[in-house]
C-alpha cells in the first residue's frame, strides 16, 4: 500500500490530463505541481501561510510541506504531486532541512512522504512534445477543455510561429531530462510505474485504472472515467513537424 505517489515527468507529456483524473476518482487526492519553485509564492498566499520573511527558511518549508501534503491528499489517505525534473534538485534540498542526515532523494522522500510510487510520465514522440512546448510558449495556451474552454493561460494570446533553431534547443532539453530521469531512478534503485502519453491519451479509463490497482485502491467505471483535458495539436503542430523534419534533414546535408 502507497501512502503517496509522485508523477515524475517533463513538459506536455499529458501530466495536466493525468492530474484531473486522479482527482475525479476522489480517492487519490488531489495531484498538483505544489513543488515547482515559480508557483510556491503563490501556493502558501492561497493557503494563508505566515509570510516566509517572519520565519527561518526551514520553519517555513516545515509549514509549507504540511500545508502541501493537506491539500494533494484532499481528505482521502493518498497524496500526489506532479514534480518536473528541473524542480527534482530543489524539492531535494528542502527535504534536506527539514529532514537531514539522510543518504539519498528516496530516503529524504519517504520520510517526508512515506511509501512512494513513482510514475514516469514521457512521450515517445519527442518532437511533437518538443513543438507542443514551443507552441504553448508562443501562444500563451497551455490546456483546454474537451468544449475548446481554456483552462490555462500564462500569457497573452500570440499567433505561433516556425521556428527551427528553437524546436531543435527544445527537444534536446526534453531529450535530455528523460534521460535524467532514468539515470535518477537508477542511482536510487527505483522501477517506476511507467506511463506513455500516447497511451494515456488513447486510453485514459485503461491507464487510470492500472494506476488505482498499483496504489490499492479500486478504479472507477470506464463509463465514469470523463477526461477533462482535450488535445491541443493541429494541423499547425503537423505542419511544423513536417518542416522540421525537413530542415534537419538538409542541416545534416550541408
Amino acid at each position: 500500500m502507497f501512502d503517496a505517489y509522485i508523477l515524475c515527468g517533463t513538459p506536455r507529456t499529458g501530466s495536466t490530463l493525468l492530474c484531473s483524473l486522479l482527482a475525479s476518482t476522489k480517492m487519490t487526492g488531489n495531484p498538483d505541481s505544489f513543488f515547482a519553485r515559480r508557483f510556491m509564492p503563490e501556493w502558501a498566499g492561497e493557503w494563508g501561510l505566515p509570510n516566509p520573511e517572519t520565519l527561518s527558511e526551514r520553519e517555513f518549508e516545515t509549514i509549507y510541506l504540511d500545508a502541501a501534503i493537506r491539500v494533494g491528499k484532499a481528505g482521502t489517505g493518498i497524496f500526489g504531486f506532479r514534480l518536473m525534473r528541473e524542480n527534482l534538485g530543489e524539492l531535494s534540498e528542502i527535504l534536506d532541512r527539514i529532514h537531514p542526515g539522510l543518504a539519498s532523494d528516496k530516503a529524504r522522500f519517504e520520510s517526508a512522504f512515506g511509501a512512494v510510487l513513482y510514475i514516469h510520465l514521457s512521450r515517445e514522440n519527442k518532437l511533437a512534445q518538443a513543438v507542443s512546448l514551443v507552441k504553448a510558449e508562443q501562444t500563451g495556451l497551455w490546456h483546454i477543455a474537451p468544449d475548446g474552454t481554456e483552462i490555462e493561460r500564462l500569457a497573452p494570446p500570440q499567433e505561433p510561429k516556425y521556428d527551427f533553431e528553437r524546436i531543435r534547443r527544445v527537444l534536446a532539453g526534453l531529450e535530455s531530462y528523460d534521460v535524467a530521469w532514468d539515470t535518477w531512478f537508477a542511482e536510487q534503485g527505483i522501477s517506476p510505474l511507467r506511463v506513455g502519453y500516447e497511451s494515456l491519451s488513447a486510453d485514459p479509463a485503461g491507464t487510470l485504472a492500472r494506476i488505482c490497482e498499483t496504489l490499492g485502491v479500486k478504479p472507477p467505471d470506464t463509463g465514469d472515467v470523463k477526461p477533462g483535458v482535450a488535445i491541443l495539436s493541429d494541423e499547425t503542430s503537423l505542419d511544423w513537424m513536417r518542416r522540421f523534419q525537413m530542415d534537419l534533414d538538409a542541416a545534416k546535408q550541408a
